[in-house]
């Protein structure tokens, strides 16, 4: 893994959650936020913790805000501070800038402003656990677009003992099979004749209304 240089912009729930997992991936991050309480939380995770006012253009520049990879602005409820954090990145030349979004409409001036990706946290959790609950087997879901999406099941019952040559799924269902996980075991070489046992998780690739019928086989 090539370690990048993160800057956090915003240490809400989601910003301080993004910040942990970043720095579980040895990645360098300097976390920023105008709240000092919120700064001195951070400081035993992020690399560098800075109490600062995001929209002012001389405090991000005397921090090299420009030579870091990624700056993520993850400010909570203040659209107006996002916006302007955003467009004062955008104007430091910052190289990738990612920007959390409330709504729609606050994520389409994001993007005209600057932002180089525009997330939905809430929004896409939301339906991410909507489709987990009422589903029979799925066990992930990872939307790729509005149409595709990448799924873990469990196999179906009807699967168990069979080989992807023999449920072909591909031809069948129009789905893809990219690995197979067994216990501890990922199988991403996998060939026509291997077999699925019994409690294997499947990871597919297809169109959301392909891997739903997928998913209404029988556990």
């Amino acid at each position: 893994m090539k370690y990048k240089q993160v800057a956090i912009i915003g240490l809400g729930r989601f910003g301080m959650s993004l910040l942990k997992e970043l720095n579980r991936m040895g990645c360098d991050v300097l976390a920023i936020d105008s709240d000092d309480n919120k700064v001195n939380e951070a400081a035993d995770i992020a690399t560098h913790s800075v109490q600062a006012d995001s929209m002012d253009e001389q405090v991000l520049k005397s921090m090299g805000i420009r030579n870091i990879d990624i700056v993520i602005v993850a400010i909570g409820q203040n659209v107006q501070a996002s916006i302007l954090t955003t467009i004062t990145l955008k104007e430091l030349g910052v190289k990738k800038i990612v920007a959390k979004a409330q709504n729609l409409l606050h994520g389409k001036v994001l993007e005209k402003v600057g932002a180089d990706l525009v997330i939905y946290p809430e929004r896409d959790m939301a339906v991410k656990l909507a489709k987990t609950l009422l589903s029979h087997n799925i066990l992930d879901h990872i939307n790729l677009s509005p149409q595709y999406s990448i799924m873990e099941l469990i196999a179906p019952k009807i699967f168990v003992g069979k080989s992807l040559a023999e449920i072909d799924v591909r031809k069948k269902m129009r789905v893809t099979i990219l690995a197979i996980k067994r216990e501890e075991e990922i199988i991403v070489a996998l060939r026509a004749g291997q077999v699925i046992n019994a409690g294997d998780t499947l990871v597919a690739l297809g169109k959301n209304e392909d891997l739903q019928r997928l998913d209404d086989l029988e556990s």
